[in-house]
Order: C-alpha cells, then structure tokens, then sequence
C-alpha cells in the first residue's frame, strides 16, 4: 500500500486536481451550459435575465418614445401625420440600437408593435384605436397568466425553467409551486389593472390621458410584477437547494445502515438454543 496511490488515483497531485476543479467549474459557470435544477440562480442574474427579454432598461424607455410622439403629433398636426411620425421614430430607435449593437429583437418587435397600432387607428379612423392593441393584449394575457395558475402551471415557473432548463421539478414542492404562483398572480393582476383602466379612458374617449396610463402604468407596475418574479426565482432555487441536501443526507444515512462502511453487509448472528 503506497501513500500516494491512496489519495489520488494514478498519482496525481492532489491539490494540482483541486485547482483543476475549481479553473473548470469557474469556466463552467460563465459558459454556454445551463445550470442544472437544484442550483440556486442569483436574484441579480435572474432580474437581468428577464430584463433582457424586455429588451432592458433602454428597451422599456425606447417604447415610450413611439407613444408620446404619435399622441403629440396627432395634436398638432392630424393623425395620419402622426402614424407616419410615430413610425418613423420608432425606425430611428432600431437604427440607433443597431449601431449600438444592442438585441435587435426588442427593436424590431417594437416597430411592428407602432405599425400595428398605426394600421388599427387608421382603420379606425380615431387616434385612439392606436392603443385599442395593448388593451386586449392586456386582457389576453391576464387570462392566460390567471388560467396557468389555476391549472397549477403557473406561467412564470413555465417560463424560467423553459428558458434556463432547470426542468419542472418545482412543480412536486409546495413551497416552489407557492412562489411561482404568486409571481404568476403578480403579473395577472397587472395586466387586468392595465386592460380595466385603459379600457375605462379608451370608452371616455380621452386619447392624451390613454396614453399617459400606458406610460405609467407600464414602468412601476412592471417593477413591482419583477420584484416578485425574482424573489419568486430565489424561493425555488432555495427549495431545490435543501430538496438536494436532504436526499444527499437519507442516501448517506442509507449507506451507513446497509454495512459496516466496507460496502459488505454484517452477517447476523446465529441464535443460541436454549438447552
């Protein structure tokens, strides 16, 4: 029996294949490879993550632009002026993220979102059809988010686990499965605030305060939804985390009682007659 054979396999340095390990799970953290469910996600990488599918911080400020164009335009100069205004500007917002080399996707989407809107206000032929789109979209989406709930899948869970590939073992934790409702609830009750307001100023017609709440009623009611989101995100990933632990616990305790720690179980002993 040699010292060195008993630590390492084939000789190997022990703390040469310490730092290798670490050099490689630093490396693996920061590459492609999704992190496996159990692995407890950051509320800062989770809030920047969903950030980024709204196009970022730039992205929610760049959709205002389009909004308070076209509702100026459309009073000073008419409204198929300000269609044709409103998506010019918009055209400027993703050349100038083009040339910032910013994700095009959020550009692009937003430029469909202004013609859309422009086509139903000229069919229309009142400026505010330009924001009858984003009232039943709200609508739409407050039913989905209130039925995945309903359903126990609840569609912020759907979501993350769909777009960082931690699979759907929350849904078997009550605790996980609170939390994802309470984010997906979260959402719901801001897209039907959004749908009931804007619906109520849409009936009144009152096209510039139209406006005004989809500007408002966007930014801070998308925070609060994406607080809840992240805390939501930390609340599974610690559950998945003491899920993990625990198993790793009945499994050792369950190799301790299966032998006496060679692998082999104890023979027992044989029973004396009484004489």
């Amino acid at each position: 029996m040699t010292e060195s054979g008993s630590s390492t396999p084939d000789g190997a340095d022990p703390v040469r294949s310490h730092d290798e390990a670490s050099d490689g799970g630093s490396e693996g953290s920061t590459g492609a490879p999704k992190a496996p469910f159990g692995v407890r996600v950051p509320a800062e990488g989770a809030e920047q993550t969903l950030l980024q599918q709204m196009g970022g911080v730039s992205g929610l400020a760049y959709s205002a632009v389009p909004i308070v164009v076209f509702v100026v335009a459309n009073s000073l100069v008419g409204m198929v002026p300000a269609i044709w205004i409103a998506i010019t500007s918009s055209l400027v917002l993703a050349l100038v993220r083009l040339v910032r080399r910013e994700p095009l996707q959020p550009a692009v989407s937003g430029v469909l979102g202004v013609a859309v809107c422009s086509f139903i206000a000229y069919r229309t032929g009142d400026a505010k059809g330009f924001f009858l789109l984003g009232i039943w979209t709200s609508l739409i989406y407050g039913g989905v988010f209130l039925v995945s709930m309903l359903v126990r899948w609840p569609l912020i869970g759907v979501a993350w686990s769909v777009l960082n590939g931690h699979g759907f073992r929350w849904r078997e934790q009550r605790r996980a499965l609170t939390g994802y409702d309470l984010a997906t609830l979260a959402w719901t009750i801001v897209f039907v605030a959004k749908f009931v307001v804007q619906q109520w100023l849409y009936a009144a017609d009152e096209t510039g305060w139209l406006a005004v709440a989809r500007i408002a009623m966007g930014y801070p009611l998308t925070a609060l939804a994406l607080l809840v989101t992240v805390w939501a995100i930390r609340r599974a990933g610690k559950v998945a985390e003491q899920e993990r632990e625990a198993q790793e616990c009945e499994d050792e305790s369950a190799g301790s009682d299966g032998g006496d720690g060679t692998g082999e179980a104890t023979p027992s002993r044989p029973r004396q007659e009484m004489g």
